[in-house]
């Protein structure tokens, strides 16, 4: 299972050029439902545990020395949005999925 995670992190890191960092906290299921749905076929979210994503990323700086900025970020309750899209009009469509 933690293999398959690190698996789809690193193809995510290497698929998508951008990437939202987006806290959680009371954020609710249906809540978080809401965001995925409206973020189909434009964006991925990726809740996870945050020691896995840190040991993905230090095991994936060696190809991509830009994630070494996004270790620090690691820190509660957070997911990775990933993008190719305007990140402003994701930032949109969650702040509006997550108010209503």
């Amino acid at each position: 299972r933690r293999q398959g995670y690190f698996g789809r992190l690193i193809k995510l890191i290497d698929e998508y050029p951008k990437i939202l960092i987006v806290g959680a906290d009371n954020v609710g299921s249906s809540q978080m439902a809401k965001v995925r749905h409206s973020l189909r076929g434009k964006a991925i979210v990726l809740m996870g545990k945050n020691t896995m994503i840190r040991k993905a990323i230090r095991g994936h700086i060696e190809n991509n020395k830009a994630l070494e900025a996004l270790l620090p970020y690691i820190r509660g309750n957070i997911g990775f949005v990933f993008c190719k899209d305007d990140l402003n009009e994701v930032k949109k469509k969650i702040n509006v999925a997550g108010v209503t």
